[in-house]
């Protein structure tokens, strides 16, 4: 499996890829249990990887607009 630090350097978009891709295998069967538990331990990683880029998004989202929604108060008065 990828390091810690290779896992965190991969983009949103790479890891969604990739792990679109471990489902299709895992859905597809034919794989020894051996390898469908490692295709499940990467699928979960690159799951945490798309949730952290997704978390991180909707806390830059939510910043902007508290900064947009604190500058609109001012404006009012």
């Amino acid at each position: 499996m990828t390091s810690k630090v290779a896992e965190e350097a991969l983009g949103y978009e790479q890891a969604r890829d990739e792990l679109i891709e471990v489902v299709r295998r895992l859905e597809a069967g034919g794989t020894t249990l051996e390898e469908s538990l490692a295709l499940w331990e990467r699928g979960e990683e690159l799951a945490k990887v798309c949730r952290r880029w997704l978390d991180g998004a909707r806390a830059r989202l939510d910043a902007a607009l508290a900064e947009e929604s604190a500058d609109g108060e001012g404006d009012s008065e």
